[in-house]
């Protein structure tokens, strides 16, 4: 599998353009941050986040059926699941791009940037959804699976300042109904209208801040191994209930970043 490989201080960024042109790795100072394996790192979420009730969404009059990959929903797009073209690969900096296609019923083109600081501190995130024809609905996100523990130090620690949480309901979907934050563990969206802020400190180790100018991010941290901070363009199922729409004259796009430095 060809991958590319971007470094910047002591900061090194592998990215698998064939496997979903997912973040395969970051490495700070020699030591892992993402959990490993084909299915993990941190893979793009586009065209749709997270689960889409029954896997059907509506584009004015028509109705559409995505594949059913977490029954009984379609979860975390398509993006993930096909190789994407190399662009660009510079030495920090790499552009990739894949054209929509089957299942997603409408074609248009998704982009995504990674680049490295110059000083190796941080990783800006871009990702841009066009149309070719029609316009039709769509969502944005990463998917990172952050180590819950990076071999030195302790296991990691989640902060943030939520204004509400999505009331998830026994199907995993939000209920439509925004209440307080409650404590974790969490495998929920939550609301951050002046932007996503998530701070992770691995204590005695590393710190890392995700940030975002989209107000959405689910955060989930049920798993022993890892935990995923994930900012995107609209809640779970928002195709269906918060429908954001690509057009020929406005393409979806999102930013994000993600900045870190040593503790101790």
């Amino acid at each position: 599998m060809t991958t590319t490989r971007l470094t910047a201080g002591d900061a090194e960024l592998t990215v698998a353009p064939d496997n979903g042109c997912r973040i395969e790795s970051l490495r700070v100072g020699g030591t892992e941050l993402l959990r490993q394996g084909a299915k993990y790192g941190c893979f793009p979420m586009v065209p749709f986040c997270g689960r889409i009730e029954n896997g059907r969404f509506r584009n004015g009059g028509s109705l559409h059926q995505m594949p059913l990959n977490a029954p009984p929903h379609a979860s975390h797009g398509t993006g993930r699941n096909v190789p994407w073209r190399t662009v660009a690969a510079e030495e920090r900096r790499g552009s990739f791009d894949y054209e929509l296609t089957d299942p997603w019923p409408y074609e248009g083109k998704v982009t995504q940037t990674f680049e490295l600081a110059e000083d190796g501190g941080s990783l800006s995130l871009f990702m841009g959804v066009e149309t070719a024809g029609d316009s039709f609905p769509a969502q944005a996100g990463w998917h990172p699976w952050f180590l819950r523990n990076l071999g030195h130090g302790g296991d990691v620690e989640l902060a943030f300042d939520a204004e509400w949480q999505e009331e998830r309901g026994a199907d995993h979907l939000p209920t439509g109904k925004r209440i307080a934050p409650l404590p974790g563990p969490w495998d929920d969206c939550f609301g951050m209208p002046a932007g996503v802020d998530v701070t992770l400190t691995w204590p005695g180790a590393l710190e890392l801040k995700v940030t975002s100018r989209t107000e959405w991010v689910v955060v989930y941290d049920e798993q022993d191994e890892a935990v995923c901070v994930e900012p995107q363009t609209g809640p779970p199922n928002g195709l269906n209930t918060l429908p954001r729409f690509v057009t020929p004259i406005e393409p979806l796009e999102l930013t994000a970043t993600w900045t870190w430095r040593r503790l101790g």
